[in-house]
C-alpha cells in the first residue's frame, strides 16, 4: 500500500491548529507586550551597566525604584527596594505597551509596519523617559545630559529592546482591526 504523497493544496495539519492571530484579547496582548519589553530592556540594562560601570543586579533594581523613593532610601532599603524596582520596572514596560495598543488602535500604520514604527517609538520612549520622567523623579538628577556610552546605548537599545518587541507583539496579536458594524473604519 503506498502513501500518499503530501498535497500543498491541502493545509497542514499543524496550520490548520495554530492559533489565529486575533486569538489573544487586546489585555493580554498588552500584558505579553510589558513582559517582552520588561526582559529585553532589563537585560540591557544588566549587561550594559553591569560590564561597563560594574553596577550590581540589586543596585540596578534600586535605581528604578530611586524614582520613587528617592537615590537614598532606596540604597538603604536593600532587596525589598530592589523587589519593588522590579515591579516598577514591568510596570512601566507594560504601559510603554499598552500606549503603543492604544495609538495602534487610531493609526493602522502601527501594526502594519511595526518595525520602522517600533524602533522610531522606542527612540521616542528613551527620550521622554530621559528628558521628562527622571528630571520629574525622586532621582535628584535633574534634567542633564548623559555620558555618551549611556545615550548611544540608551538610544539603540530603546529602539531594538524596547520599542521594537512593543511593537512586534502588538501587531502580531492585537493588530489593528477597522470598528465593526457601521462600515467604518476606527480612524473615520
Amino acid at each position: 500500500m503506498a502513501s500518499e504523497a503530501p498535497s500543498l493544496s491541502r493545509p497542514s495539519p499543524l496550520i490548520e491548529s495554530a492559533p489565529t492571530r486575533r486569538g489573544m484579547s487586546p489585555g493580554r496582548a498588552v500584558l505579553l507586550g510589558g513582559l517582552a519589553v520588561g526582559i529585553c530592556d532589563i537585560t540591557d540594562a544588566l549587561v550594559f551597566f553591569g560590564l561597563a560601570y560594574g553596577a550590581t543586579p540589586l543596585r540596578i533594581f534600586q535605581s528604578v525604584a530611586a524614582g520613587l523613593l528617592g537615590r537614598e532610601a532606596a540604597r538603604a532599603g536593600g532587596i525589598p527596594t530592589a523587589i519593588l524596582g522590579g515591579f516598577l520596572h514591568f510596570f512601566i514596560a507594560t504601559s510603554i505597551a499598552l500606549v503603543y495598543y492604544l495609538v495602534s488602535r487610531r493609526m493602522k500604520v502601527l501594526t502594519e509596519r511595526p518595525v520602522l514604527c517600533g524602533l522610531g517609538y522606542g527612540v521616542i520612549c528613551y527620550f521622554v523617559m530621559s528628558f521628562v520622567v527622571l528630571p520629574l523623579s525622586r532621582t535628584a538628577r535633574g534634567l542633564h545630559w548623559p555620558e555618551w556610552p549611556i545615550f548611544f546605548n540608551g538610544i539603540i537599545g530603546h529602539a531594538l529592546l524596547v520599542g521594537l518587541p512593543a511593537a512586534l507583539v502588538i501587531s502580531r496579536f492585537a493588530p489593528y482591526e477597522p470598528a465593526r458594524g457601521t462600515g467604518r473604519s476606527a480612524r473615520e
